[in-house]
């Protein structure tokens, strides 16, 4: 499982709920070694479809979680949101068993309260889509939206019709709006080329990093078809 000679990292899922699965399947389309646990057959049954490793564990005790191998991970992802205790406890022996980075989905304030005491860092799955989702509505153009802390963003914006062709150096986000380009796609094409003669035109997405005041601003722009 582990090719020591290439010094992959391990990743583990535990808890294959919508956040959990679509989590694991991802790690694995990208190539990263993977275990995934869950109490569910019929979800262990859709894992073996992107890892070897998948486990069907009614009992997460150390024992059973050292058989497989949890101790061998650089990362463990605790995804079990419908029973909080199991969750907290599955952190604890996951943290005991030396793993040096273990994440533990929460789905209140307090959840996540508990968890980072025990050692974990912590995730809130749902809100996190809540902020997405309302920064979609809010914004129009807005394509999708990574929070890096409560400040700033990495956000892909449409370029509409109503934006003349320009290049990079002439729509001057840096100057104008405090963003940075970090990546234009253009249809299935995705360059982090990014120099300041570059053609920019619509239905390009640009992918921008800065404060969320920035953001909404060069969005509002957008919206409001101000001439740049």
């Amino acid at each position: 499982m582990r090719n020591n000679a290439k010094k992959e990292k391990l990743y583990a899922v535990i808890g294959l709920g919508r956040f959990g699965f679509s989590l694991a399947k991802r790690l694995a389309e990208a190539g990263k070694d993977l275990i995934v646990i869950d109490r569910k057959e019929t979800v262990i049954n859709d894992a073996v479809t992107f890892t070897d490793n998948a486990y069907m564990m009614t009992d997460l005790s150390k024992e059973n979680l050292r058989n497989v191998g949890i101790q061998n991970c650089d990362t463990v992802i605790v995804g079990i949101g419908s029973d909080f205790a199991v969750s907290v406890l599955t952190t604890m022996i996951v943290l005991q068993l030396g793993v040096p980075h273990v994440i533990a989905k929460a789905l209140t304030e307090e959840q996540g309260c508990v968890l980072d005491k025990l050692g974990a860092e912590v995730v809130y799955p749902e809100r996190e889509m809540g902020v997405r989702l309302a920064n979609r509505l809010l914004a129009p153009r807005v394509m999708e939206y990574i929070a890096l802390n409560d400040d700033i963003s990495i956000t892909e914006i449409l370029i509409p019709d109503t934006v003349p062709e320009m290049t990079v150096q002439e729509m001057n986000l840096r100057q104008r709006y405090g963003l940075n380009i970090i990546a234009v796609k253009r249809g299935e094409e995705v360059t982090v080329d990014i120099r300041p003669q570059m053609q920019l035109h619509a239905p390009d997405i640009l992918a921008v990093v800065g404060r969320h005041d920035q953001v909404n601003r060069f969005e509002n722009d957008l919206q409001n078809r101000k001439k740049f």
